[in-house]
């Protein structure tokens, strides 16, 4: 896949809020949303935090895109996140309407864009988003590794 310097510092932001979760002892993954080349969002995992199951860094990253730009639907935007989005934030990524997803690394437990299904191709779904990964795999994989090696 080709990643351009734009998209590597987008996801060296994201980056910067996954590890913000590693030091708040929660699960390292963090999202920025991107709307002409500026951040316009950013979230990151706060589940423990806010006792919150929906408080992924995605939704976080897109409640706080919504609320800066004053609308639910974030058309020509893209979001980088660490980990491959599980069911819940890939429908509300639809949902919001964004055009791109760019990940870091797959989750083979839950990742829904091509882990464990390719929810974005189901013929039934109204927006079609493009989606890559591989930006930053590495160090997203060794972060998470050594998040979950802690808790063990």
């Amino acid at each position: 896949m080709v990643f351009t310097d734009l998209d590597k510092f987008f996801m060296e932001s994201a980056m910067d809020l996954a590890r913000q979760s590693f030091e708040h002892k929660e699960v390292p993954v963090g999202a920025v949303i991107v709307k002409d080349n500026e951040i316009i969002g950013r979230g990151c995992n706060s589940v423990i935090e806010s006792n919150d199951v929906t408080a992924h860094a995605e939704i976080n990253a897109l409640r706080s895109a919504s609320s800066k730009i004053g609308n639910y639907r974030l058309n020509g935007c893209s979001i980088f996140v660490t980990l491959e989005p599980c069911h819940m934030c890939a429908k509300a990524i639809i949902d919001a309407r964004l055009s791109w997803i760019i990940f870091a690394t797959k989750e083979p437990k839950t990742g829904s864009l091509c882990s464990i299904d390719n929810f974005l191709e189901n013929k039934a779904l109204n927006h079609k988003i493009k989606y890559k990964y591989g930006l930053y795999e590495e160090e997203s994989t060794k972060l998470l590794k050594s998040f979950f090696i802690l808790k063990r």
